[in-house]
């Protein structure tokens, strides 16, 4: 285990350039596109680093530029990335557009690529069992059946080495429709620590339920807390025997994907340091909050300096 003043966390998942307009209006007529990357778990620790956490980031990559800016943009940020070049696969494909200027759409092009091929022999030895936590997402179980098979790989290893679990549900329903999904996140929710997941996505991992309900199911397998995320109402965390409500912010948002992994890294950030579950939910939705001011991925996810002048509401535009 890492030493306990250092947590460390790991995670694995599949990164894919990103493309983006620039403005508001259809891609038929934008007249520039941005060029960066995004993935649901290098989020998470391109977040956690900022916080003050050491990450590690494992995944494919495609030979290729892309993948390139990939593992580059990733290191820059001081992530310990573990990339494996796979020269059989492109490096995935993220478009997004603002149709409004309240609205974001995004696409994707990952059939066939390289993170989608992550395997269990991609995860080194020791490199789970000498962290504080492990954290993966459904994105990963339902992009190919070796992703999957790696997540329930590395949950094994995990477990094994008294590891802790952190699952993001993550659904989306590109990748699958819900009902060959619900079963098969359900199986990674019920082998975790802590499970994140909005509303729709817990009852789709128990259909019929309520979300409150849903999240006392979990917590009847073994999870010692369930986090209940409702965007800009805050989120709800169960755990044996109490509830705990924490408020979320209103901001003008610029663009919102992205804010569900920011408010991951704020959580685990927060329960690595050992915040009381009140003041880890405020920091968690501070930082949700916060990476809605800004066009991208995972640009805008904050340092504890900044969620601390975010939480005391310093808004002068002008620093002198």
């Amino acid at each position: 285990m890492a030493d306990a003043r250092d947590p460390r966390v790991v995670t694995l998942g599949e990164t894919m350039a990103l493309v983006r307009a620039t403005e508001v209006g259809s891609l038929r007529h934008a007249p520039a596109v941005a060029l960066g990357i995004g993935g649901a778990e290098s989020n998470v620790a391109i977040g956690l680093r900022r916080l003050g956490v050491d990450s590690s980031w494992l995944g494919r990559v495609g030979d290729d530029s892309l993948g390139e800016r990939v593992v580059r943009e990733i290191r820059a940020e001081g992530v310990d990335v573990r990339a494996v070049v796979d020269c059989g696969a492109p490096t995935g494909l993220m478009v997004k557009e603002r149709p409004t200027a309240a609205s974001t759409a995004v696409f994707y092009y990952r059939a066939g690529s390289a993170g989608s091929r992550l395997t269990p022999g991609d995860v080194t030895a020791g490199w789970i069992e000498e962290a504080d936590l492990l954290h993966v997402s459904g994105i990963t179980a339902l992009i190919s059946e070796s992703g999957r098979a790696t997540l329930h790989a590395a949950i094994d290893r995990a477990r094994a080495a008294g590891v802790r679990v952190s699952f993001d549900v993550n659904y989306r329903s590109a990748l699958a429709d819900p009902d060959a999904a619900g079963p098969k996140l359900r199986a990674l929710a019920e082998r975790a620590d802590v499970v994140f997941g909005g509303a729709e996505e817990l009852v789709l991992m128990f259909p019929g339920d309520d979300p409150d309900a849903a999240a006392r199911r979990l917590l009847d397998t073994g999870c010692s807390q369930v986090v209940l995320k409702l965007g800009a109402d805050g989120a709800t965390v169960f755990q044996p025997g109490t509830v705990v409500e924490g408020p979320g912010f209103r901001i003008d948002a610029v663009d919102t994907v992205g804010a569900g992994d920011a408010f991951v890294a704020g959580y685990l950030s927060g329960m690595l340091a050992g915040l009381e579950v009140a003041d880890t939910l405020g920091r968690a939705n501070t930082c949700g909050a916060m990476a809605c001011l800004t066009p991208g991925d995972w640009e805008a996810g904050p340092s504890l300096r900044d969620v601390e002048a975010f939480q005391r509401g310093d808004a002068d535009p002008v620093r002198r």
